[in-house]
């Protein structure tokens, strides 16, 4: 197996885990990034759920399911893609290096596994 793939994806894997976790608890730099970007609190629980599925899907396709895991890397990146967007209309900047990371992780994690 690609030492590449490997470790981008379970870097991905353990991001989007843990923000889901965070996001789940309500952390408060969670409440207060989402109030900022104007993603309503009650979006929160279904955008974990998301994330966590993601990062499930991506660990899934690293461990031979590898369909699912590019349907899990696609779906992280639009999702990313969207929250940089909501970052620049919302013209929030100063934090748009955590969506930007993210996304990069789940590009990576989907471009590695399509050359696989």
């Amino acid at each position: 197996m690609d030492i590449a793939y490997v470790t981008v994806t379970c870097a991905a894997v353990l991001a989007n885990a843990g923000i889901a976790a965070a996001d789940l608890a309500k952390a408060r730099f969670v409440l207060a990034n989402s109030a900022e970007v104007g993603v309503p609190s009650a979006w929160i629980p279904t955008l974990a759920v998301l994330k966590a599925a993601g990062a499930a899907g991506l660990l899934l396709g690293l461990l031979g399911a590898r369909p699912l895991g590019l349907a899990a890397g696609t779906g992280l990146v639009l999702f990313y893609v969207g929250a940089v967007i909501a970052h620049v209309r919302a013209r929030v900047l100063h934090n748009i290096a955590f969506p930007s990371l993210f996304l990069a992780l789940a590009a990576g994690a989907l471009s590695l596994a399509a050359v696989r």
